[in-house]
C-alpha cells in the first residue's frame, strides 16, 4: 500500500505525518491479514485497506498535535523516536465496520 495515496485521500501535504500514516497502513494490513486468516493483502481489499486506514487514522487523532486520550506512549529527541499507543477496541471496531467486505476474502483457520 502507498503511503502518498492515503495521503492525497485524507488532503495531507508534505511528510511530516509520515511515520503515523505509515502506523496505520501497517496497523490496518495487520488486522485484516489476522481477520481473513490471509499471508498478503489481496487486490480485490486495497481498498477496504485504504478507507480502514482513514478511519483507524480520523478516529484515533493521530494527525493532532496533542491527542485526546494520551496516544503517545513514548517520545525521546535524540534521534527521534515516537511510538503510539492504540486503542484495539477502536481497531476491532474499524474491522466490524468493513466486515460485509472482509467476509468475502475470510478463511478458515485451524489453531
Amino acid at each position: 500500500m502507498d503511503i502518498e495515496k492515503l495521503k492525497l485521500l485524507l488532503g495531507i501535504a508534505g511528510g511530516d505525518k509520515d511515520f503515523a500514516l505509515q502506523f496505520c497502513l501497517d496497523n490496518t494490513t495487520e488486522a485484516i491479514l489476522n481477520y481473513c486468516n490471509l499471508e498478503e493483502l489481496p487486490a480485490g481489499l486495497e481498498n477496504t485497506a485504504y478507507r480502514m486506514a482513514m478511519d483507524l487514522y480520523r478516529g484515533e487523532n493521530f494527525g493532532s498535535i496533542n491527542p485526546d486520550g494520551g496516544l503517545i506512549a513514548s517520545q525521546s529527541e535524540g534521534d527521534t523516536s515516537v511510538s503510539f499507543r492504540v486503542n484495539d477496541n477502536y481497531v476491532q471496531s474499524v474491522v466490524k465496520d468493513h466486515r460485509a467486505q472482509l467476509n468475502r476474502y475470510r478463511c478458515l483457520s485451524w489453531i
